[in-house]
């Protein structure tokens, strides 16, 4: 009998384990960095500093007026934070980034779009049990190691409904990282196509979304942009990105998170969500 209580005093003293969010904040790392706040203002005349210290070529219209960063390249390195002299481009700790559209993906100084809901009849299938088939296309493992993340104690994705699962005949939907090599590239769209209707696609990591570092490399799709027969519902950026992240975008996909703004922190930028400012 002691050796029972014993147990279960020592599982008490964990305490709550899991996020707080999205009823409370979430927890971030110190070193954690998310969408870019952008101020062409601050950009010295014919200035590229940003732009040329991008591995990925990320920084576009790099010292005017329509300066963006896209998400879908950027790797959330420090490089063109650390090279900008004027300090045009920073990273915030605002973890929501995932978007519907691949053009939303791009961060001015307007801020940016976040992830609207699908049709209701999808939602009303998918809103309290969505089950996902990850395809792993070529990856480092980075991406990956958070999909793995999601499920465990501390976030939990099946307190959501989301869960995944090992065929994609028992798939809601289907999540992609990597850039799609070529020797994943059949294995991609017969998975895709093993899915019953109605069914949605997700591209997770710079990899899945653009190529990322293997961008326009000759054996590799640069995502799933690469197969156009799959129509993605769901981007979520990142070098991997964010557990949260991820979640944040999946439950604004099915409409259960809504309301909040969009706020690049210090800049005084807001934006509701799924528009503009």
């Amino acid at each position: 009998m002691e050796g029972i209580l014993g147990i279960l005093r020592y599982r008490a003293a964990f305490g709550r384990q899991t996020v707080a969010w999205p009823d409370g904040p979430a927890r971030f790392p110190e070193r954690f960095r998310g969408r870019p706040s952008v101020d062409p203002s601050r950009c010295r005349d014919g200035c590229r500093a940003c732009a040329d210290a991008c591995p990925t070529e990320a920084v576009l219209d790099p010292g005017q007026a329509s300066m963006r960063v896209d998400l879908g390249r950027c790797l959330f390195c420090p490089a063109c934070e650390e090279a900008c002299p004027g300090g045009a481009l920073r990273f915030t700790r605002d973890f929501r980034l995932a978007a519907s559209s691949r053009d939303h993906l791009l961060a001015g100084a307007a801020g940016g779009r976040l992830a609207t809901a699908l049709q209701e009849r999808t939602r009303s299938l998918f809103g309290r049990s969505l089950r996902l088939r990850e395809v792993s296309a070529g990856g480092c493992n980075g991406c990956e190691a958070e999909m793995n993340a999601i499920g465990n104690i501390q976030f939990d994705a099946g307190r959501f409904g989301i869960q995944f699962v090992a065929s994609p005949r028992h798939a809601d939907g289907m999540v992609v990282t990597g850039p799609i090599s070529e020797n994943m590239r059949e294995a991609t769209r017969k998975t895709w196509e093993a899915i019953p209707a109605p069914r949605i696609a997700i591209a997770v990591g710079a990899c899945a979304i653009s190529g990322g570092i293997f961008r326009d490399g000759p054996v590799q799709s640069n995502g799933l942009p690469g197969l156009p027969e799959i129509p993605v519902d769901l981007w979520v950026p990142g070098c991997p990105p964010h557990p949260i992240t991820f979640l944040d975008g999946v439950l604004r996909l099915l409409g259960r998170l809504e309301g909040g703004e969009l706020r690049l922190e210090g800049t005084g930028i807001v934006a509701a969500p799924g528009g503009t400012p």
